[in-house]
């Protein structure tokens, strides 16, 4: 079942915009271990929130691809920029009008 993680990133003020690039780096690993999209956006009312929205294939595709050593390093370089206030939510894709076979 496709597994969806969507929450927010408080950055450090100022550092958004380093945590966005950060973030949007090419990765050809993610999509081999079974993301299907992961989307960083921001809003200029919360100027220092990054937004990202995850699709992966399953919940334990997202969970293996913490052990990534690309993202593991990711996450060290992007430790500093972050103001440790972070929301969100996940949840299992039950469908979709736009797709199909996003459910089983």
């Amino acid at each position: 079942m496709v597994f969806a993680n969507v929450g927010t990133l408080g950055t450090l003020p100022g550092r958004r915009d380093e945590l966005v690039a950060l973030l949007t780096r090419p990765s050809d690993e993610l999509a081999s271990i079974g993301c299907l999209r992961y989307d960083v956006g921001v809003a200029h009312d919360h100027p220092d929130t990054v937004f990202v929205a995850e699709l992966w294939m399953s919940q334990e595709a997202h969970a293996a691809s913490l052990g990534l050593p690309s993202v593991r390093a990711a996450i060290e370089e992007a430790m500093p920029l972050l103001s440790g206030e972070m929301g969100g939510f996940r949840f299992d894709v039950v469908g979709s009008p736009l797709a199909d076979g996003l459910a089983p």
